[in-house]
């Protein structure tokens, strides 16, 4: 018989608060670099006198670190305690950021950036996996409210504080900024976040990380290259995704064998739970609107209407700040009325937002681009707190960093294959109506449109989901793990 799940506390210690502080804060830091970047890589090309192809690894290599890196995270969430994992993850990125602010050279940037996002990889699932631990079932919507607004608000100012910084200053200051909060955060979380106990004596299996490695790689490689205008590097993305899918079959296949011991590099019974499956798939196809529309709007605002780099992030920064001030509200709305009446809403009006996009012109007015995008933002903070407090919140204790873990790196691949997939149908729109006869700024806002469309339909797959997720608001004391009538054994009972 499975051990019963503990109860947790109604209210959250002062500890507890102080512990999710520190790990929001540092969750904020570490995501806000991951957008600071790329709006400087032009500069950093002329800086370096390197081609364009060689400075998108500074973008390239940081994802690929981070789809390698966020599986093997579920392991070392139950091998070690809080405090230990923090202390690596803010460490690696600390020791990354000051690296790449002195980086006398492209290629010693370029391993900078590596170790940047060794660390980022390993906070997102620790902040959920925490949350997970400390905060009962019926509240951790209003927690993860405040998880949205790093998600939301970070990525939004990213590209501004950057456009601000290289109105004026050298480029190596979008790092030097950063790494005081960061190493502040690192002494705070090294003294105040609990050592706790290890949680599992498993051993890491090699075999699993070394297969690992070309399944998710590969698979954001490919993603990121399929797109590509150039012709060999179209046929190196088919490779590598061929590659990784085998590849993946291979580690799921080693997974599912391996979890019957309680040895599983990243465990795949979270995927038993019909609402964290949902979520799941939910949530790939957010990402994959969002992060399309991340790429395709800037590009339509610098490309067609002619805007500078500040003046782009200036545009997009308020409904990044909108989305982060609604979050908290979703948040404690969702432990009132659920998933459902929240996610139904925000698909629809994403979707009905990103078809209003199909319509932009060379000449659509600024102010009605700025509608759109503050709606979108109202849209997207109706999404992603519901969708993953929802689907994390049946897991038991034992699945919480193996399902964090899950949700981290499906996130990281729906965003890569969002902007593969948009990019690559925005490039052939604008090609199909240079063919038609159209020119210039005319062709690519039609290539534009296209793209918008295709994110459009994919965010109307999130209302068929939402509609099939379960309507019920988390009952208070309810045990996490026996929703939808399924009950999971922890790993350490399944022989």
């Amino acid at each position: 018989m499975p051990s019963p799940t503990p109860t947790l506390p109604d209210r959250l210690s002062a500890r507890d608060r102080t512990t999710i502080t520190v790990l929001l804060v540092s969750a904020f830091v570490v995501i806000l670099n991951e957008t600071i970047m790329n709006v400087a890589l032009p500069r950093l090309m002329e800086q370096f006198n390197v081609s364009a192809s060689a400075i998108q690894w500074l973008a390239t290599a940081f994802m690929l670190t981070m789809s390698v890196v966020i599986p093997a995270t579920g392991y070392l969430l139950t091998r070690f305690p809080i405090r230990t994992v923090f202390i690596l993850a803010m460490g690696l990125f600390s020791a990354g950021t000051l690296l790449a602010g002195l980086a006398p050279g492209f290629e010693v940037l370029l391993v900078a950036r590596v170790i940047q996002a060794s660390g980022t990889a390993i906070m997102m699932p620790l902040l959920m996996t925490t949350i997970l631990d400390l905060v009962p079932s019926h509240r951790r919507g209003a927690v993860m409210g405040n998880v949205s607004i790093v998600i939301s608000v970070a990525p939004a100012i990213g590209p501004t504080l950057s456009g601000l910084i290289l109105h004026s200053l050298s480029w190596r200051f979008m790092f030097l900024f950063v790494l005081p909060v960061a190493v502040v955060a690192l002494v705070l979380g090294s003294r105040l976040l609990p050592t706790g106990t290890k949680r599992a004596s498993s051993k890491l299996h090699i075999p699993s990380v070394l297969i690992s490695i070309p399944a998710f790689g590969g698979l954001v490689y490919g993603l990121s290259g399929i797109g590509s205008p150039d012709v060999a590097t179209k046929r190196i993305a088919v490779v590598a995704l061929v590659v990784s899918l085998v590849s993946l079959a291979g580690f799921v296949l080693l997974q599912l064998r391996l979890q019957r011991r309680d040895a599983a590099l990243l465990d795949m019974r979270p995927f038993r739970l019909r609402q964290f499956t949902l979520a799941l798939a939910l949530m790939v196809m957010a990402m994959v609107a969002l992060f399309g529309v991340i790429i395709l709007l800037p590009m339509y605002l610098q490309n067609v209407r002619g805007l500078d780099v500040l003046s782009t992030g200036l545009l997009m920064l308020p409904g990044g700040l909108l989305m982060g001030l609604l979050a908290p509200w979703v948040g404690k709305l969702f432990d009132k009325v659920g998933p459902r009446p929240l996610l139904l809403p925000g698909g629809l009006l994403l979707s009905a937002v990103l078809f209003g996009y199909t319509q932009l012109n060379e000449n659509t007015p600024l102010a009605v681009i700025l509608g759109l995008h503050l709606v979108m933002s109202i849209a997207l903070a109706f999404i992603f707190t519901p969708a993953f407090t929802a689907g994390l919140n049946p897991l038991p204790p034992s699945l919480h960093s193996h399902g964090s873990a899950l949700l981290a790196t499906l996130q990281q691949l729906g965003g890569a294959a969002g902007t593969a997939l948009l990019v690559g149908v925005m490039a052939a729109g604008t090609v199909s109506a240079a063919a038609a006869g159209k020119t210039g700024l005319a062709a690519q806002a039609a290539g534009f449109s296209n793209g918008f469309l295709v994110a459009a339909i994919v965010a109307l797959g999130i209302v068929v989901i939402a509609a099939f997720m379960a309507p019920q608001k988390p009952a208070p004391g309810a045990a996490p793990d026996g929703a939808n009538g399924i009950l999971l054994q922890s790993p350490q009972e399944v022989h």
